[in-house]
């Protein structure tokens, strides 16, 4: 088979090396998005007086064609057309004939290709923002119903004071919300349109790049050919927003697997994200959310393997560009697949309400609220710490918590304590007193809902 760029050779390349140089096992994937740049450019080319319209409705005719083959699977490929771009080029000629040859006038795969991919990241980018939105509105929906169910908060992964589990999910809430903002900046940065850049330095042509980038729906246009042919920031970009991404939706899994352990019993995800053991038959291994928490480890390595490739290139196009894609296309699988997943384990998890409840009276978490009591009366709040301090210790040795104490313990640490103490002891008080703007007390953390609901819903 003929190479479409084979004039200047006198000899073929060896079958495996076609093989090690052909992009088609994976670039396939920009299918569709080649057609539409290509329907773009034949109408631009057409509107410039450069094809005839005559040319111009055959060349489109043989794209459609090829378009409805496309989506019924019905294309076969070849590694000796090396990539997409010029796998469809040939399929188009042999659909039409010689006039589908002129399709390539003013351009090169070298902007081609960049267009195809920023048509690409585009779409993918906008379905990640609308699964991030059902991922924040499976929170919502599970954070309402505890707004005021209680649950040891931790630093250093040891019981630190009690909080509103609504407010622990809401915490991931707005981890996602400045995730969905930050590629919609990436949006603005992929929409825009390198097509008519050419090989590097543009053409001799009297294209107009302005037209075919409003007929793809692109805000822009780069402003030089050099940049356009050779930027792959967006990409980088969006590997480098898929990977903090990923890494909240790690930390959450992470939680998730905790909560559900034997030690926690604070939840039980539904069966659907859970698999048993081949050997212990009473065992419901949290899966879903080891294997996100795995996967951030592969998007991580995309955003590396890019940056890598990338780091020493001169301009313009450079072969090695060729290794953008197959990282992308895993971090859109990974990225979408993980959030589709972490939305219905939340959504249909079980909270284990009464084990929270015992959590949060079995502990010392509410030790600051000594210290606030204190604080409170006019005590130092450095002094307050000592004190209280020395309350936990002497309960250590007891073997017995805060809140059994009896007052005269109480009054032998200090005077400032009265019979009101119990009351602060209590972890449903304890949170409800913390009406600071962000902190988990109840109105707060229905301000914080309420806020949500109106992010999600557009207004």
């Amino acid at each position: 088979m003929k190479k479409l760029w084979g004039g200047r050779f006198t000899k073929s390349a060896e079958e495996w090396v076609d093989e090690f140089g052909a992009s088609i096992s994976f670039d396939q994937e920009l299918m569709l998005e080649d057609i539409e740049g290509s329907l773009a450019h034949v109408n631009m080319l057409a509107s410039s007086g450069i094809l005839s319209k005559e040319e111009c409705g055959q060349i489109v005719k043989g794209l459609l064609s090829l378009k409805e083959k496309a989506e019924r699977n019905e294309l076969e490929f070849s590694v000796k057309m090396e990539d997409i771009h010029l796998n469809l080029e040939s399929m188009l000629i042999d659909e039409i004939g010689p006039v589908g040859g002129k399709l390539h006038t003013g351009r090169s795969r070298n902007d081609q290709v960049a267009t195809d991919v920023h048509l690409y990241l585009r779409k993918k980018v906008e379905e990640i923002i609308v699964l991030i939105a059902e991922m924040q509105a499976a929170i919502v929906q599970q954070a309402e119903k505890h707004v005021e169910t209680i649950v040891p908060g931790y630093t250093h992964l040891q019981r630190a004071q009690p909080i509103s589990f609504a407010h622990h999910l809401m915490a991931y809430f707005w981890m996602l919300e400045r995730d969905k903002q930050r590629f919609k900046e990436n949006g603005t940065r992929i929409n825009k349109s390198p097509l008519g850049a050419g090989a590097l330095a543009g053409t001799t042509f009297p294209i107009n790049r302005a037209y075919s980038a409003e007929l793809l729906g692109f805000g822009s246009i780069y402003e030089n050919s050099l940049d356009a042919v050779s930027d792959r920031d967006f990409i980088i970009e969006f590997l480098s927003n898929s990977s903090m991404l990923m890494m909240h939706l790690s930390r959450f899994a992470e939680e998730i697997i905790l909560w559900c352990s034997q030690e926690f019993q604070f939840i039980e995800l539904d069966d659907a994200f859970s698999t048993g053991s081949s050997i212990m038959p009473q065992k419901k291994n949290p899966d879903m959310a080891e294997l996100i928490r795995g996967k951030t480890g592969r998007v991580y390595g995309n955003l590396f393997g890019l940056l890598t490739v990338l780091k020493g290139l001169p301009l313009a196009y450079n072969k090695d560009m060729q290794e953008d894609k197959e990282g992308m296309f895993d971090t859109v699988k990974t990225v979408t697949g993980s959030l589709k997943i972490f939305a219905g384990m939340v959504s249909s998890m079980k909270v284990r309400t009464e084990n929270m409840e015992k959590a949060v009276k079995t502990d010392f978490s509410n030790a600051t609220e000594l210290a606030d009591y204190l604080a409170g009366k006019g005590m130092p709040f450095r002094q307050a710490h000592e004190v209280v301090g020395q309350l936990v210790l002497s309960c250590i040795q007891k073997d017995c918590y805060l809140a059994d104490l009896s007052i005269g313990d109480f009054k032998q640490a200090s005077e400032l304590f009265e019979e009101d103490i119990y009351n602060a002891l209590e972890p449903y008080q304890a949170v409800k007193r913390r009406n600071s703007a962000g902190g988990t007390g109840f109105e707060q953390v229905k301000q914080a809902l309420a806020k949500a609901k109106s992010l999600l819903a557009g207004e």
